[in-house]
C-alpha cells in the first residue's frame, strides 16, 4: 500500500504525468515487491522558475529535477531493495524528463505499522487480522 508524492520542475503535462505513474507502480512492485492495486500515486508540477539547485532557478539552467516521496511499512524492505529502488528510478526519471540535474532526489519513507494504513485500518492491525 505504497503511497507515492512525486513532484516534477516545469509546466503540468498530463501525459508525462500518466507516463510517471505508470513507471512508478511499475518500479514499486517490481523492486520493492508491493501491491499494484493498492498504490497510490500523486504528482504535481513546480514551474521551472520556482524550483531552485544552489541558488539558480532551473528556468535559468534549462535542466529538469524531481522529489520522488514513496511511503512504505518500516521493516518491509531491505536496504539493498531500496538502493537498488533509488537508482532504478533515478535512471527512469532521467529518461522521462530527458535528462535530469543529479540533485534530484529519492525518498524512501519507512513508516511503523502501527502508524500508517489506509481505509481506516493500520498496516498492524492487517497484520494482525489478515483477511
Amino acid at each position: 500500500m505504497p503511497y507515492l508524492h512525486i513532484q516534477l520542475s516545469g509546466d503540468a503535462d498530463d501525459d508525462l504525468a500518466q507516463r510517471v505513474a505508470a513507471q512508478a507502480t511499475d518500479l514499486t512492485a517490481r523492486l520493492l515487491g508491493k501491491d499494484p492495486a493498492l498504490t497510490a500515486v500523486v504528482i504535481d508540477f513546480v514551474p521551472a522558475r520556482r524550483w531552485f539547485i544552489a541558488k539558480e532557478a532551473l528556468s535559468v539552467s534549462g535542466a529538469r529535477s524531481y522529489h520522488w516521496l514513496v511511503t512504505i511499512t518500516d521493516e518491509t524492505n531491505t536496504k539493498a531493495e531500496k538502493a537498488a529502488y533509488l537508482a532504478a528510478v533515478h535512471e527512469t526519471m532521467g529518461g522521462l524528463l530527458g535528462g535530469v540535474a543529479d540533485h534530484s532526489y529519492v525518498q524512501v519513507s519507512d513508516v511503523r505499522a502501527a502508524a500508517y494504513g489506509y481505509g481506516g485500518v493500520t498496516q498492524e492491525r492487517r497484520y494482525q487480522r489478515p483477511g
